[in-house]
Formats: C-alpha cells, structure tokens, sequence
C-alpha cells in the first residue's frame, strides 16, 4: 500500500484520508466526542454555521479566527474549553481557520476520512489501516496556507504508528513527515516551539498547545459519516 503525506491540502484522495490539524481543530474535535456529543457538523464557511444554527436553536457553535473565538459562537477551538464541558446529546458546529477547510477538500475525493491529532494517534492510525485497501493519505492543515511544523510531525507520528502496521511504499512528504518526527523532540517541544504554539501561547492558551501534546491520550477518531439530507456545507462527523 501507498503511505502519502500532503504538507498542505490539495489533489485527490482515492482512498483513507487522515486529516491533521494538530493546533488545534482535530485535537479539539477529539475532545467534542470524547465529552459526549452525538456528532459534529464542520461548515465551509461561519456563514453556514451561524445558519444552521437559525434552523435549530439546540446546535451549538464552535470556531475561531486567528486563535480566537469567532462572535456569535459559544465555544471557540480550544481543547481546554472542550475538557470542561458536558455535550452529552448534543451536536457541535465547527468552523476554524485551516482544519475544517483541510477536511472538506479532503472529502471531496476520500473513500474514507478520518480526523487525526497527536491526542488519538494510535487509534487513528489503526482504524486508517484496517479501512484502507489503497493506501493512507495524511493531510496538514497548515496554517493561513503555510506549512505548519505541529501537523507535519504529528503526520510523522501517524506514519511511524503506521509502519508497525504494515509495509508501505512512501512518498517524500512521508519521508520529511518521518525526518521532522525523528528529529523533532518530544512532542511538547515540537508543539510549543511551532510558530502556531507560540502563537497561541501569546494568546493565553498555553493550556491548549499542552493538551494537544498528549500522546495516544484517547480512543476516539472522528469519522465522516456520509448520508443524504446532511445540509449543504457541512460535514457530519461521528466518532468512530
């Protein structure tokens, strides 16, 4: 099988996809599921989020705009936040600068897609090996179009987890996803020292770069659950 590794979101995805978005949408949608709710909606746009929430009152809102909580919202894209939260039942808008346009390009074309963060590294690399019969692809969130260090070494370490899975033949961005994973540090350190982490250490949200460090902290993998009637610009996820 094929191991691919998209420093950015872009092409066609035949088979699993595996989208990251270290700091922080997959680490914070890990910790929606984890805290009970029944599913996440992940939006194109704010737009859409603010206008599905006019059709039902019982949705709520999460996301951000550069690290911050976007007006109107009731939650920004914080894992901390999330920690602290009963959503039994209920279902959870997102919309975030780079993670959740990562996972509507990779819908676009993926048989199978899974959200990944360091958080639910194992799982998510177990669960893309048992769904894929072409190979995996692995694609960064980056950051405002840039590549971002905390995604390509937690890409690193789902190709490492991968490996020990199966024989893959890799392409270059899983070799450089591998070299930065290696020669990376621990993942705190790879994490924090990003230019995001200090970004939003700047923001007070230290807290947050601290969670998404964890490693293989949990067994949920947020799965794209495909169906008719889901509302036009919006991805329905359910952990898997």
């Amino acid at each position: 099988m094929k191991l691919r590794v998209d420093l950015l979101p872009h092409g066609n995805y035949p088979d699993v996809v595996l989208v990251v978005d270290a700091l922080r949408a997959t680490t914070t949608a890990v910790a929606y599921l984890e805290r009970g709710a029944q599913a996440l909606l992940l939006t194109s746009t704010p737009e859409v989020a603010l206008a599905l929430r006019e059709q039902d009152r019982t949705l709520l809102l999460a996301g951000e705009r550069g690290g911050l909580p976007i007006p109107g919202f009731d939650f920004g894209n914080s894992p901390a936040e999330a920690g602290t939260q009963n959503f039994a039942g209920r279902t959870v808008v997102m919309n975030t600068s780079n993670g959740t346009g990562a996972a509507h390009i990779a819908a676009q074309s993926g048989r199978h897609v899974l959200l990944a963060a360091l958080t639910n590294a194992h799982a998510a690399a177990r669960r893309a090996h048992a769904l894929a019969s072409e190979g995996v692809s692995i694609v960064c969130a980056g950051t405002d179009g840039r590549v971002g260090l905390e995604d390509v070494y937690t890409a690193g370490v789902l190709a490492e987890y991968l490996l020990a899975m199966g024989e893959f033949t890799l392409d270059d961005g899983a070799r450089i996803a591998l070299t930065v994973r290696r020669g990376g540090g621990d993942p705190v350190q790879a994490l924090a020292g990003s230019d995001h982490g200090v970004h939003l250490a700047a923001l007070g949200v230290a807290d947050d770069v601290r969670l998404a460090a964890g490693l293989s902290t949990s067994t949920v993998v947020p799965t794209l659950e495909r169906g008719e009637g889901e509302p036009q610009g919006a991805l329905r996820f359910v952990a898997g």
